[in-house]
Formats: structure tokens, sequence, C-alpha cells
């Protein structure tokens, strides 16, 4: 194998160092460790490693996606939905996207 990263290998890496930016922006604690918790818009969040965080990351994306075009559709909403997109949203250290059109809490 040679030592050059694919492009989609970049783009996770990409991806985790742009949390740990989030993490820093967020004032969560700048050089706390992997596996550090904090709490992060309203909720008690663990700081990740690349390894944990890829899954959740993916998981997120996919939601987020899904989610947006059911908005755009029209579609109703399962209310687990939300919150699991809010959930996976805090561990990220992101908002939800489209926070205005989700339901109230």
């Amino acid at each position: 194998m040679s030592g050059n990263m694919s492009g989609n290998e970049g783009s996770r890496s990409f991806a985790y160092r742009a949390y740990l930016d989030r993490w820093e922006a967020a004032e969560l604690g700048e050089e706390a460790a992997v596996g550090t918790f904090a709490k992060f818009a309203g909720r008690l969040i663990k700081k990740l490693s690349e390894e944990e965080f890829l899954p959740v990351h993916e998981e997120y994306e996919g939601l987020a996606k899904r989610y947006l075009e059911s908005v755009a559709r029209g579609d109703p909403v399962n209310d687990v939905v939300v919150r699991l997109l809010r959930d996976r949203a805090a561990t990220l250290v992101r908002s939800a996207p489209a926070e205005s059109v989700l339901p109230k809490r």
C-alpha cells in the first residue's frame, strides 16, 4: 500500500479535525483528553477518539440528510428522529441541521 491517503480517508480526517476545532471553539477544554466529559447544548458529551467519532459522524450525516429531505418534501417527522438528531449533533459539538425547522422542545 502507498503512503497516500485516499480521498475518503482524507475527508474523514478533515471531519475529525473540524470536530476537534468545534470542541475547542465551544470552550469545552482544548487540552481535554479523549474520554473527558463536558456539557454542551444541555447534554453531557464525551470527547471522542477518531475511531469513536467516525461512526457517529457517518450516522449523523445520514440522519441529517434524510431529515432535511423529509422536511423539504413536507413529510411528517417522528419526535424520536428529532431527539436522535439533536443528540448526535450535540455529541459532535454541532447544532442540529435547520434548527429553525425542528419542532420546539
